[in-house]
């Protein structure tokens, strides 16, 4: 990693409640639902989540349009605070896209309570400088996902007139 100030710093208020956005980062079901780039998925058979300090996630991103390409994220979790805090150390490997080689980055994700029963994610990303575009524009698109996938998990409460 290139420095010691993240080079991803995202705030981003979501429309869920906090628990049901951190089970979005750490329920496996739910992260291979958003996780990545729009068109790339995260085949369920290749995960596994032990999520505590000290534990792991790991999974395997596929790209439906490069076949040959498999790009496996293991993460060494080294703090977790059940709903609150996800922080660890992610070594990138695999099958990667042209321009990407094999790299770790720190990723610390923070989870707080807003207004009206929704989240504001604080993302801090260190990565190596070349990945730092794509993977700008995984999160945005990912981003998408996780909202649409949040909408389907909490549908919003409407007033309905007797």
């Amino acid at each position: 990693m290139d420095s010691d100030k993240p080079q991803i710093v995202i705030s981003r208020v979501v429309d869920a409640p906090r628990e049901l956005v951190y089970r979005a980062f750490t329920d496996p079901d739910r992260l291979a639902a958003w996780w990545g780039p729009i068109g790339n998925s995260l085949p369920r058979e290749e995960m596994e989540f032990d999520v505590r300090p000290g534990g792991h996630q790991r999974w395997t991103e596929v790209f439906p349009t490069q076949p040959g390409l498999r790009v496996e994220v293991h993460i060494d979790l080294t703090d977790v605070v059940d709903g609150e805090l996800l922080d660890g150390v992610a070594h990138v490997t695999g099958q990667l896209p042209e321009g990407i080689e094999p790299h770790e980055t720190r990723m610390r994700v923070e989870f707080y309570d807003e207004v009206d029963g929704r989240t504001r994610l604080e993302i801090r990303q260190w990565l190596p400088g070349r990945v730092v575009g794509p993977a700008d524009q995984g999160w945005n698109e990912a981003f998408s996902k996780l909202d649409a996938t949040l909408r389907n998990h909490h549908p919003v409460a409407v007033d309905v007139e007797v």
